[in-house]
């Protein structure tokens, strides 16, 4: 992307409130790097993916080992019954496995983008007011890196529990990643 092109970019879309690190410097599949050190994975997340924006999704805690992202009590992502609905729940469990997958592969996405390849969910309990969702990887970042190395296109699981404020676990989800290699 030249500069006009960031130019345009940025004057169409805007910058995300509280995002620093702009211009946006290196498309690699849909997600964007960004230029400054000190950007944050949730600065990243919410410029790369404008629903995690849209739901206003905060990071409670990234790293290689978990990701804990929170939903915030909003009416207008309400269901019929008055709880988050199950589309913004979906969303969040999704967001918190890309988060840890970006967090835990980062260092790979010179040579290899993450795609999701499939998801399940369950919904356990009626979830009422915020939830979070926390993410862990279901294979280990090194057999991972190890089969991508070896010319494979690994998948690996990551586990998502959504929890209510008083801990109670309302769904669980998992999301089946692969590292596909550019070019």
């Amino acid at each position: 992307m030249g500069l006009r092109d960031q130019d345009a970019y940025h004057h169409h879309v805007g910058t995300p409130p509280g995002v620093r690190g702009w211009p946006v410097t290196l498309p690699a599949g849909n997600i964007w790097l960004m230029t400054v050190e000190s950007a944050s994975m949730g600065e990243m997340l919410a410029a790369a993916v404008p629903m995690v924006r849209t739901l206003n999704l905060e990071f409670v805690e990234v790293t290689p080992e978990r990701a804990v992202l929170r939903l915030p009590d909003q009416p207008d992502y309400h269901n019929h019954i008055g709880g988050p609905h199950a589309g913004a729940m979906f969303t969040l469990a999704e967001s918190a496995s890309g988060a840890i997958v970006l967090t835990a592969f980062g260092d790979q996405l010179s040579r290899a983008v993450p795609l999701a390849v499939r998801a399940e969910i369950d919904y356990k309990k009626l979830a009422m007011g915020p939830v979070t969702a926390t993410a862990t990887l279901g294979r280990p970042a090194a057999e991972v890196i190890a089969e991508l190395d070896a010319g494979g296109r690994p998948e690996f699981p990551v586990g998502i529990a959504i929890q209510r404020e008083d801990g109670a676990v309302t769904g669980e989800m998992t999301v089946v990643w692969t590292l596909r290699l550019n070019g």
